[in-house]
Protein backbone atom coordinates (compact mmCIF):
# COMPACT_ATOMS: atom_id res chain seq x y z
CA UNK A 1 0.00 0.00 0.00
CA UNK A 2 1.09 3.29 -0.63
CA UNK A 3 0.36 6.88 -1.38
CA UNK A 4 0.35 6.79 -5.16
CA UNK A 5 -1.35 3.39 -5.04
CA UNK A 6 -4.68 4.76 -6.30
CA UNK A 7 -2.88 7.38 -8.43
CA UNK A 8 -4.54 10.59 -6.55
CA UNK A 9 -2.71 13.56 -5.46
CA UNK A 10 -2.45 14.08 -1.82
CA UNK A 11 -0.62 16.92 -1.35
CA UNK A 12 -2.82 17.94 0.99
CA UNK A 13 -0.50 15.49 3.32
CA UNK A 14 2.20 17.98 3.91
CA UNK A 15 5.76 17.82 2.74
CA UNK A 16 6.27 14.29 4.02
CA UNK A 17 4.12 12.83 1.26
CA UNK A 18 4.93 15.45 -1.25
CA UNK A 19 7.04 12.77 -3.47
CA UNK A 20 3.77 10.67 -4.28
CA UNK A 21 2.46 11.21 -7.24
CA UNK A 22 -0.97 11.06 -8.70
CA UNK A 23 -3.37 11.14 -11.98
CA UNK A 24 -7.00 11.32 -10.29
CA UNK A 25 -8.81 13.29 -7.30
CA UNK A 26 -10.29 11.71 -4.74
CA UNK A 27 -14.07 12.30 -4.84
CA UNK A 28 -15.00 15.13 -2.24
CA UNK A 29 -15.35 13.91 1.48
CA UNK A 30 -19.40 13.34 2.86
CA UNK A 31 -19.97 14.80 6.41
CA UNK A 32 -20.24 11.93 9.11
CA UNK A 33 -23.89 10.37 9.54
CA UNK A 34 -24.48 11.94 6.01
CA UNK A 35 -25.91 10.08 2.96
CA UNK A 36 -24.20 10.90 -0.46
CA UNK A 37 -27.39 11.27 -2.99
CA UNK A 38 -25.61 8.82 -4.74
CA UNK A 39 -25.55 6.01 -2.24
CA UNK A 40 -29.46 6.06 -1.81
CA UNK A 41 -29.99 3.35 -4.94
CA UNK A 42 -28.71 0.43 -5.14
CA UNK A 43 -25.23 -0.17 -5.26
CA UNK A 44 -23.30 -2.59 -8.24
CA UNK A 45 -21.46 -5.54 -5.95
CA UNK A 46 -17.80 -6.26 -7.07
CA UNK A 47 -19.10 -9.66 -7.22
CA UNK A 48 -22.36 -10.94 -9.32
CA UNK A 49 -24.67 -13.08 -7.36
CA UNK A 50 -24.16 -16.66 -7.75
CA UNK A 51 -20.19 -16.42 -9.19
CA UNK A 52 -17.66 -18.70 -7.83
CA UNK A 53 -15.55 -17.61 -5.15
CA UNK A 54 -12.64 -18.66 -3.10
CA UNK A 55 -13.99 -20.53 -0.25
CA UNK A 56 -13.31 -19.48 3.27
CA UNK A 57 -12.88 -22.63 6.01
CA UNK A 58 -12.49 -22.58 9.88
CA UNK A 59 -9.65 -25.59 9.17
CA UNK A 60 -7.49 -27.02 6.61
CA UNK A 61 -6.28 -30.51 6.16
CA UNK A 62 -2.94 -31.08 6.14
CA UNK A 63 -0.64 -29.84 3.63
CA UNK A 64 2.21 -31.86 1.51
CA UNK A 65 5.35 -30.70 0.18
CA UNK A 66 6.29 -30.42 -3.52
CA UNK A 67 9.29 -30.37 -4.88
CA UNK A 68 10.90 -27.31 -6.13
CA UNK A 69 11.52 -29.15 -9.37
CA UNK A 70 8.13 -29.64 -10.22
CA UNK A 71 7.03 -25.97 -9.18
CA UNK A 72 7.43 -25.01 -13.46
CA UNK A 73 4.42 -22.69 -13.97
CA UNK A 74 3.52 -19.31 -12.19
CA UNK A 75 0.58 -17.94 -9.91
CA UNK A 76 -0.43 -14.08 -9.68
CA UNK A 77 -2.10 -12.20 -7.10
CA UNK A 78 -3.23 -8.55 -7.49
CA UNK A 79 -6.05 -6.51 -7.10
CA UNK A 80 -7.73 -3.78 -8.99
CA UNK A 81 -9.03 -0.23 -7.79
CA UNK A 82 -12.38 -0.31 -9.33
CA UNK A 83 -13.32 -3.39 -7.22
CA UNK A 84 -10.58 -3.35 -4.41
CA UNK A 85 -11.00 -7.19 -4.65
CA UNK A 86 -8.75 -10.29 -4.98
CA UNK A 87 -7.37 -11.55 -8.69
CA UNK A 88 -5.72 -14.58 -9.85
CA UNK A 89 -3.51 -14.81 -12.84
CA UNK A 90 -1.45 -18.20 -14.12
CA UNK A 91 1.40 -18.41 -16.43
CA UNK A 92 3.27 -21.73 -17.62
CA UNK A 93 6.09 -19.59 -19.56
CA UNK A 94 6.24 -16.68 -16.44
CA UNK A 95 5.72 -14.30 -19.84
CA UNK A 96 1.62 -14.55 -20.42
CA UNK A 97 -0.58 -14.34 -17.74
CA UNK A 98 -4.31 -15.08 -17.90
CA UNK A 99 -6.61 -14.81 -14.82
CA UNK A 100 -8.61 -17.69 -13.54
CA UNK A 101 -11.45 -15.78 -14.01
CA UNK A 102 -11.31 -13.95 -16.94
CA UNK A 103 -10.55 -10.58 -14.77
CA UNK A 104 -13.41 -11.01 -12.45
CA UNK A 105 -12.77 -11.27 -9.13
CA UNK A 106 -12.39 -14.30 -7.07
CA UNK A 107 -12.90 -12.92 -3.66
CA UNK A 108 -14.40 -9.94 -2.78
CA UNK A 109 -13.14 -7.43 -0.46
CA UNK A 110 -16.71 -6.65 0.66
CA UNK A 111 -16.64 -10.09 1.92
CA UNK A 112 -13.83 -10.21 3.79
CA UNK A 113 -12.62 -6.87 4.81
CA UNK A 114 -13.71 -4.34 7.82
CA UNK A 115 -13.11 -1.30 5.45
CA UNK A 116 -15.16 -3.30 2.77
CA UNK A 117 -12.00 -3.59 0.48
CA UNK A 118 -8.69 -5.01 0.15
CA UNK A 119 -5.28 -4.10 -1.49
CA UNK A 120 -2.11 -5.47 -1.55
CA UNK A 121 -1.97 -9.43 -1.94
CA UNK A 122 0.90 -10.83 -1.11
CA UNK A 123 0.90 -14.75 -1.72
CA UNK A 124 3.75 -17.06 -1.01
CA UNK A 125 4.32 -21.30 -0.47
CA UNK A 126 5.95 -21.60 3.16
CA UNK A 127 8.09 -24.92 3.53
CA UNK A 128 5.81 -26.98 5.29
CA UNK A 129 4.07 -26.74 1.80
CA UNK A 130 0.93 -24.38 2.87
CA UNK A 131 0.54 -21.23 1.03
CA UNK A 132 0.25 -17.97 2.89
CA UNK A 133 -1.25 -15.00 1.81
CA UNK A 134 -1.62 -11.39 3.37
CA UNK A 135 -3.58 -8.06 2.28
CA UNK A 136 -4.23 -4.95 3.50
CA UNK A 137 -7.53 -4.22 4.98
CA UNK A 138 -8.45 -0.81 3.07
CA UNK A 139 -10.85 0.75 0.59
CA UNK A 140 -9.44 4.10 -0.65
CA UNK A 141 -12.50 4.70 -2.01
CA UNK A 142 -15.04 3.79 0.35
CA UNK A 143 -16.95 6.66 0.52
CA UNK A 144 -17.41 7.42 -2.96
CA UNK A 145 -18.72 3.71 -3.28
CA UNK A 146 -20.94 4.05 -0.52
CA UNK A 147 -19.24 1.34 1.47
CA UNK A 148 -17.92 4.44 4.68
CA UNK A 149 -19.78 7.64 5.02
CA UNK A 150 -16.06 9.21 6.47
CA UNK A 151 -13.41 9.73 3.60
CA UNK A 152 -10.98 7.48 6.39
CA UNK A 153 -11.71 5.14 9.10
CA UNK A 154 -10.31 7.99 11.36
CA UNK A 155 -9.74 11.97 10.75
CA UNK A 156 -6.66 11.90 8.00
CA UNK A 157 -5.75 15.41 10.07
CA UNK A 158 -4.48 12.79 12.89
CA UNK A 159 -4.25 9.30 11.27
CA UNK A 160 -3.28 10.53 8.13
CA UNK A 161 -4.65 9.41 4.43
CA UNK A 162 -5.39 6.08 3.56
CA UNK A 163 -5.50 5.42 7.50
CA UNK A 164 -6.55 1.91 8.29
CA UNK A 165 -6.53 -0.83 11.31
CA UNK A 166 -6.33 -4.64 9.91
CA UNK A 167 -4.11 -7.04 7.52
CA UNK A 168 -5.57 -10.23 6.80
CA UNK A 169 -4.05 -13.31 7.12
CA UNK A 170 -5.27 -16.45 5.07
CA UNK A 171 -3.83 -19.92 4.95
CA UNK A 172 -4.41 -22.75 2.53
CA UNK A 173 -3.07 -26.19 1.57
CA UNK A 174 -4.85 -26.19 -2.09
CA UNK A 175 -5.15 -22.33 -3.12
CA UNK A 176 -9.09 -23.04 -2.84
CA UNK A 177 -9.93 -23.13 0.35
CA UNK A 178 -8.34 -20.27 2.76
CA UNK A 179 -8.75 -19.71 6.91
CA UNK A 180 -8.93 -15.98 7.18
CA UNK A 181 -7.58 -13.71 10.42
CA UNK A 182 -8.30 -9.85 11.06
CA UNK A 183 -5.08 -8.24 12.78
CA UNK A 184 -5.31 -5.44 14.32
CA UNK A 185 -1.97 -4.21 15.14
CA UNK A 186 -3.06 -1.54 17.31
CA UNK A 187 -5.18 -3.63 19.62
CA UNK A 188 -2.16 -6.11 19.83
CA UNK A 189 0.64 -4.34 20.79
CA UNK A 190 0.82 -1.05 23.24
CA UNK A 191 3.48 -0.12 21.60
CA UNK A 192 1.40 0.76 18.20
CA UNK A 193 -1.63 1.95 20.28
CA UNK A 194 -1.60 4.57 17.70
CA UNK A 195 -0.44 3.26 14.63
CA UNK A 196 -1.59 4.65 11.20
CA UNK A 197 -1.82 2.21 8.95
CA UNK A 198 -1.15 -1.49 8.51
CA UNK A 199 -0.09 -1.43 4.84
CA UNK A 200 1.21 -3.74 2.36
CA UNK A 201 2.13 -6.86 4.68
CA UNK A 202 4.09 -9.51 2.94
CA UNK A 203 5.76 -13.31 4.78
CA UNK A 204 8.55 -14.96 4.50
CA UNK A 205 10.04 -18.25 7.04
CA UNK A 206 12.57 -17.06 9.56
CA UNK A 207 14.08 -20.56 10.08
CA UNK A 208 15.44 -18.98 12.96
CA UNK A 209 12.37 -19.18 14.60
CA UNK A 210 10.29 -21.59 12.17
CA UNK A 211 7.68 -19.13 11.80
CA UNK A 212 6.59 -17.16 9.35
CA UNK A 213 7.50 -13.43 9.69
CA UNK A 214 4.65 -10.78 8.77
CA UNK A 215 6.30 -7.54 7.05
CA UNK A 216 4.66 -4.77 6.61
CA UNK A 217 4.42 -0.59 6.68
CA UNK A 218 3.10 1.20 9.42
CA UNK A 219 3.36 4.80 10.85
CA UNK A 220 2.98 6.21 14.35
CA UNK A 221 -0.66 8.68 13.77
CA UNK A 222 0.65 10.92 10.99
CA UNK A 223 4.08 10.47 11.23
CA UNK A 224 6.05 8.79 8.11
CA UNK A 225 6.07 5.95 7.29
CA UNK A 226 8.66 2.95 7.91
CA UNK A 227 8.74 -1.07 7.89
CA UNK A 228 8.57 -3.39 10.80
CA UNK A 229 8.47 -7.29 11.21
CA UNK A 230 6.62 -9.29 13.43
CA UNK A 231 6.57 -13.79 13.70
CA UNK A 232 2.78 -15.01 13.10
CA UNK A 233 1.82 -17.65 15.18
CA UNK A 234 1.76 -21.32 13.21
CA UNK A 235 -2.02 -21.04 12.34
CA UNK A 236 -1.21 -18.05 10.88
CA UNK A 237 -4.08 -16.42 12.32
CA UNK A 238 -2.47 -13.61 14.49
CA UNK A 239 1.01 -11.74 15.38
CA UNK A 240 2.99 -12.75 18.44
CA UNK A 241 6.32 -10.29 18.87
CA UNK A 242 6.20 -6.81 19.32
CA UNK A 243 6.77 -5.15 15.56
CA UNK A 244 10.41 -3.99 15.21
CA UNK A 245 12.22 -1.63 12.35
CA UNK A 246 13.76 -3.88 9.52
CA UNK A 247 15.39 -0.76 7.79
CA UNK A 248 17.18 2.47 8.93
CA UNK A 249 16.85 4.63 6.36
CA UNK A 250 19.21 7.74 6.52
CA UNK A 251 16.56 10.06 6.34
CA UNK A 252 13.91 9.58 8.69
CA UNK A 253 11.84 12.11 7.25
CA UNK A 254 11.10 10.10 3.98
CA UNK A 255 8.11 7.42 3.72
CA UNK A 256 9.52 4.02 3.27
CA UNK A 257 7.21 1.39 2.43
CA UNK A 258 6.05 -2.02 0.59
CA UNK A 259 8.77 -3.91 1.34
CA UNK A 260 9.58 -7.28 -0.77
CA UNK A 261 12.27 -9.69 1.20
CA UNK A 262 14.07 -13.01 -0.55
CA UNK A 263 16.34 -15.43 0.30
CA UNK A 264 19.42 -15.62 -1.98
CA UNK A 265 22.96 -16.95 -2.13
CA UNK A 266 22.81 -16.78 1.76
CA UNK A 267 22.15 -13.34 2.07
CA UNK A 268 18.26 -11.44 2.37
CA UNK A 269 17.39 -8.94 -0.48
CA UNK A 270 15.19 -6.66 1.06
CA UNK A 271 13.36 -3.99 -2.69
CA UNK A 272 11.31 -1.79 -0.91
CA UNK A 273 10.22 1.91 -1.76
CA UNK A 274 11.55 5.53 -0.59
CA UNK A 275 9.60 8.44 -1.64
CA UNK A 276 12.33 10.46 -3.23
CA UNK A 277 10.95 12.58 -5.64
CA UNK A 278 9.11 10.80 -7.59
CA UNK A 279 9.00 7.21 -5.27
CA UNK A 280 11.30 4.88 -6.69
CA UNK A 281 12.76 1.20 -6.27
CA UNK A 282 15.85 0.34 -3.87
CA UNK A 283 17.39 -2.54 -2.88
CA UNK A 284 19.01 -3.36 0.90
CA UNK A 285 20.88 -6.42 1.78
CA UNK A 286 21.51 -8.30 5.34
CA UNK A 287 22.88 -11.44 6.43
CA UNK A 288 19.92 -11.60 8.83
CA UNK A 289 16.00 -11.85 7.70
CA UNK A 290 14.97 -8.90 10.25
CA UNK A 291 17.68 -6.76 11.04
CA UNK A 292 20.90 -5.35 9.84
CA UNK A 293 20.35 -4.52 6.20
CA UNK A 294 22.95 -2.12 4.42
CA UNK A 295 20.77 1.36 2.98
CA UNK A 296 21.75 1.64 -1.31
CA UNK A 297 21.32 5.20 -2.60
CA UNK A 298 20.66 3.22 -5.98
CA UNK A 299 17.43 3.69 -7.69
CA UNK A 300 16.84 0.17 -9.06
CA UNK A 301 13.54 0.39 -10.98
CA UNK A 302 14.01 1.76 -15.11
CA UNK A 303 11.11 3.38 -14.88
CA UNK A 304 11.33 7.53 -15.45
CA UNK A 305 8.11 7.85 -13.57
CA UNK A 306 6.80 6.94 -10.09
CA UNK A 307 6.73 2.90 -8.88
CA UNK A 308 5.94 0.93 -6.01
CA UNK A 309 5.15 -2.27 -5.35
CA UNK A 310 8.40 -4.09 -5.98
CA UNK A 311 8.07 -8.30 -5.81
CA UNK A 312 11.35 -10.80 -6.96
CA UNK A 313 10.67 -13.50 -8.53
CA UNK A 314 12.87 -16.17 -10.20
CA UNK A 315 12.24 -17.64 -13.64
CA UNK A 316 12.25 -21.89 -13.42
CA UNK A 317 15.40 -23.48 -14.31
CA UNK A 318 17.21 -20.36 -14.81
CA UNK A 319 19.20 -17.92 -12.44
CA UNK A 320 17.21 -15.00 -14.07
CA UNK A 321 15.01 -13.41 -11.13
CA UNK A 322 12.28 -10.85 -12.43
CA UNK A 323 11.50 -7.60 -10.32
CA UNK A 324 7.60 -6.83 -10.64
CA UNK A 325 6.25 -3.47 -9.81
CA UNK A 326 3.53 -1.36 -10.04
CA UNK A 327 4.21 1.69 -12.49
CA UNK A 328 1.55 3.83 -10.68
CA UNK A 329 2.85 7.44 -12.37
CA UNK A 330 1.06 6.24 -15.98
CA UNK A 331 -2.47 6.60 -16.90
CA UNK A 332 -3.57 3.67 -17.08
CA UNK A 333 -1.43 2.13 -14.29
CA UNK A 334 0.43 -1.35 -15.26
CA UNK A 335 2.91 -3.96 -13.81
CA UNK A 336 6.46 -3.54 -15.34
CA UNK A 337 9.71 -5.90 -14.99
CA UNK A 338 12.84 -6.11 -15.13
CA UNK A 339 15.17 -8.92 -14.96
CA UNK A 340 18.62 -9.85 -13.39
CA UNK A 341 21.59 -12.41 -12.58
CA UNK A 342 23.80 -10.53 -10.20
CA UNK A 343 21.38 -7.87 -8.53
CA UNK A 344 23.59 -4.90 -9.58
CA UNK A 345 22.11 -4.31 -13.45
CA UNK A 346 18.81 -4.72 -14.01
CA UNK A 347 17.20 -5.40 -18.08
CA UNK A 348 13.92 -3.64 -18.63
CA UNK A 349 11.53 -5.63 -20.28
CA UNK A 350 8.59 -3.67 -20.37
CA UNK A 351 5.43 -3.17 -19.39
CA UNK A 352 2.19 -5.58 -19.98
CA UNK A 353 1.60 -5.61 -23.43
CA UNK A 354 3.74 -2.67 -24.28
CA UNK A 355 5.30 -2.82 -28.14
CA UNK A 356 8.40 -5.13 -28.00
CA UNK A 357 7.51 -6.63 -24.19
CA UNK A 358 7.94 -10.38 -23.91
CA UNK A 359 5.29 -9.61 -20.60
CA UNK A 360 1.60 -10.44 -21.33
CA UNK A 361 -1.76 -10.36 -20.11
CA UNK A 362 -3.78 -11.78 -21.88
CA UNK A 363 -7.25 -10.94 -20.79
CA UNK A 364 -7.25 -8.16 -18.06
CA UNK A 365 -5.98 -4.87 -17.48
CA UNK A 366 -4.88 -2.35 -15.08
CA UNK A 367 -3.48 -4.85 -12.23
CA UNK A 368 -2.13 -3.46 -9.14
CA UNK A 369 0.42 -4.42 -5.95
CA UNK A 370 0.72 -8.15 -7.65
CA UNK A 371 2.90 -10.74 -6.26
CA UNK A 372 3.98 -14.48 -8.54
CA UNK A 373 5.00 -16.92 -6.70
CA UNK A 374 6.08 -20.76 -8.20
CA UNK A 375 3.45 -23.48 -8.63
CA UNK A 376 3.12 -26.95 -10.10
CA UNK A 377 1.30 -26.73 -13.78
CA UNK A 378 -1.26 -29.47 -12.04
CA UNK A 379 -1.87 -26.62 -9.27
CA UNK A 380 -2.76 -23.76 -12.03
CA UNK A 381 -4.53 -26.10 -13.70
CA UNK A 382 -6.94 -26.99 -10.88
CA UNK A 383 -7.43 -22.99 -10.07
CA UNK A 384 -8.64 -22.76 -13.64
CA UNK A 385 -10.74 -25.24 -13.59
CA UNK A 386 -12.49 -24.26 -10.47
CA UNK A 387 -13.15 -21.28 -12.01
CA UNK A 388 -14.07 -21.97 -15.38
CA UNK A 389 -10.85 -21.45 -17.15
CA UNK A 390 -10.40 -17.94 -19.21
CA UNK A 391 -13.71 -16.72 -20.42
Amino acid sequence: MALGRVAILTSILGAAFASAVSARTPPPPVQAGKIDPVCSGQQSPAVVRGERQLAIVSRLAAAHVTPASKQSAYLMAYFKDDTHSLYFATSRDGHAFTDVNAGRPILSGRSIADQKGIRDPHIMRGPDGAFYMAMTDLHVFGQRDCVRTTQWERPEQDYGWGNNRNMLLMKSVDLLHWTLAKVDVSRLFPTYSQAGNAWAPETIYNPKTRRMMVYFTTRIRNGPNFMVSSEANAAFTTLTTVPRKILDYPRPQVNTIDADITLIGGKYRMFYVAHEKPGSIRQAVSNQIDRGYVYDARKIDPETVAAEAPNLWRRHGTNIWVLMYDVFGVTPNNMGFAETTDFVTFRNIGRFNDPGSPMKATNFVQPKHGAVMAVTPEEAARLERYFGGAR
